[in-house]
């Protein structure tokens, strides 16, 4: 049986106003954590861009959720992770839950770095996140009965935010989970055409897929005002992650928590039922 660890002290969540920040946060004083939020607009921000905020967020901190903004696959994000572990360490910080992406191989390298560390170290590596649809970039175009993006006929295991927390509040105050790698996948994989006709299903709405090049989508996106850094990113994801190598479904769920990962259809029916698509 996996022993809580009473002695967390206080966690550090990074991206804690995030899509699973905000939840590890919520998951974790639920558990009677002491919780402090990282992000620019805390009481006491953290920045990625701006080292000076990194050690008044770390002080006496236990325990961190390490979240890299943009995204561990952005120039810089291994020197962000060595410099940063570095300062966790010298705090003090005894634990850390790395989020990760799926077949990201940028990534591993800040995954190597985590590890090589002194640090009781958890990765969590995640395939595209269901809420991807509700409450970020692809809100507004579910709203609008049109998802363009450049992805094809390749399916993606598409994982819940709320497993992502329960692994991470799980790997941060409970033994049993240092040195593990966890797989984060939901129990089965669909195109974003299914996807989208899974949330065009639960809200009783006409929503539909569009596919366009990634030069397409890129123009598009700069169109928009979003910065050429972000537009490269995302088509980076969509034309390089999204190529297969990630359409086998991880047993990470089951094997941290000992039960089966969420289905993307209750995703879908639930996040129907709070009237966000329809706004």
């Amino acid at each position: 049986m996996t022993k809580h660890t009473n002695d967390t002290g206080l966690t550090l969540v990074l991206g804690g106003t995030g899509k699973t920040g905000r939840r590890v946060a919520e998951r974790l004083e639920a558990l009677g954590v002491p919780v402090r939020i990282g992000s620019r607009t805390a009481d006491r921000p953290f920045d990625w861009t701006d080292e000076g905020t990194w050690a008044p967020a770390l002080r006496d901190a236990a325990a961190v959720y390490l979240v890299y903004y943009p995204d561990l696959a952005a120039p810089g994000a291994p020197a962000a992770i060595a410099a940063f572990t570095a300062a966790a360490e010298a705090a003090g910080v005894r634990r850390v839950v790395l989020l990760s992406g799926r077949g990201e191989e940028e990534a591993r390298a800040c995954e190597e770095i985590v590890r090589a560390s002194g640090l009781a170290w958890t990765i969590v590596r995640a395939s595209w996140f269901a809420q991807n649809f509700s409450e970020d970039y692809l809100l507004d175009p579910v709203r609008g009965g049109e998802v363009v993006l450049p992805a094809g006929d390749v399916p993606e295991p598409f994982v819940d935010a709320g497993d992502i927390a329960d692994v991470a509040a799980a790997a941060l105050t409970q033994d049993g989970h240092a040195g593990r790698v966890y797989e984060l996948t939901g129990p089965r994989a669909l195109t974003f055409a299914e996807a989208v006709a899974e949330i065009a299903g639960a809200a009783g709405r006409d929503v539909r897929y569009v596919r366009v090049t990634p030069e397409e989508y890129a123009g598009a996106l700069e169109g928009h005002g979003v910065p050429a850094e972000v537009a490269g990113l995302l088509t980076y994801l969509f034309t390089t992650v999204l190529d297969g190598r990630n359409s086998g479904v991880g047993d990470g769920v089951r094997r941290a928590l000992g039960r089966d990962a969420r289905d993307f259809a209750d995703y879908a029916r639930e996040t129907a039922a709070t009237g966000v698509w329809n706004a």
